[in-house]
This record gives C-alpha cells, structure tokens and sequence, in this order.
C-alpha cells in the first residue's frame, strides 16, 4: 500500500551558528548557503526555487540554508543584504549570488560548483 501522507524527506539541511563550522569545514563536497529571513519577499521567492535545486543536485552539492533572523553567522560573514547565497569549495567561499536571480542562474552556478 502506498503512503500518500509520507513526507518527503528535505534535500536541504538547516544551518546554524552551531553546526556551520561541521557542515561547510568538513564536507567531502561543494555546499551552497541560502542565507535568508522570514520578513524577506525575495528569500520568499527564491526558496522554492532553492529547494527544487537542492533535491536537482542531491548527492553532487549539500545546500543548506541559514536563517539570518536567528544566527548571529551572517553578520560574521558580512553579509548586508538577503537574499544571499554563498557558494563553498573545500571549505573556502568562491562565490555568492545577492538577491532573488532566476534559477537558470542559479543552477549554472550549481554546475559549476559541482564539476
């Protein structure tokens, strides 16, 4: 019998001050940070678009996203505007996206992350 109430399990991992370190230092592969707020209409736009692209790369790239309301990481990272997505290799940041931009932007991003 199949489960139609089953949740999917989520391609994106919630990040933290406390386990940011773990997740982007010790990762065996390339990460993307999705840094937004629940104030924010852009971070609303781009969320689902995120999330479509976390489940696109499962297993190539780990995204994560962090709540800038809650975690005191963003203002350590310098970041002044949200949406903000940061893009790590090996640990060390390589590029970032600021503000709502289409996924085909994204996702070339992600490509490029993930080759």
């Amino acid at each position: 019998m199949i489960n139609l109430f089953k949740k999917k399990e989520k391609a994106t991992v919630t990040l933290t001050d406390d386990n940011w370190d773990k997740i982007i230092n010790s990762s065996s592969g390339p990460v993307v940070v999705d840094i937004w707020a629940s104030w924010c209409g852009p971070c609303k736009l781009i969320g689902p678009i995120v999330d479509e692209l976390a489940e696109e790369f499962k297993g190539k790239v780990t995204v994560g996203k962090l709540n800038s309301e809650e975690n005191n990481k963003s203002r350590e990272l310098g970041i002044r505007s949200i949406p903000t997505l940061l893009f790590y290799k090996d640990g060390k940041r390589v590029n970032q996206i600021v503000g709502a931009k289409p996924m085909d932007i994204i996702r070339q991003q992600m490509e490029r992350l993930a080759s």
